[in-house]
């Protein structure tokens, strides 16, 4: 059976793969305390934890 391999114009596994690095890379050294301030700063300031480059 042939498959077409062609580029994608968007990879949600890639997307999700570099959005996880970065945020693991903010949170790696973090106590749960800190860990819970910044999910709270995130939402209450209703960033997008992801997405941005």
């Amino acid at each position: 059976m042939k498959t077409n391999k062609r580029k994608k114009d968007f990879d949600a596994v890639e997307m999700m793969r570099e959005i996880r690095k970065v945020i693991n890379s903010e949170i790696e050294d973090m106590s749960f305390e800190e860990l819970r301030a910044y999910i709270d700063a995130k939402l209450a300031a209703k960033t997008r934890l992801v997405g941005k480059k």
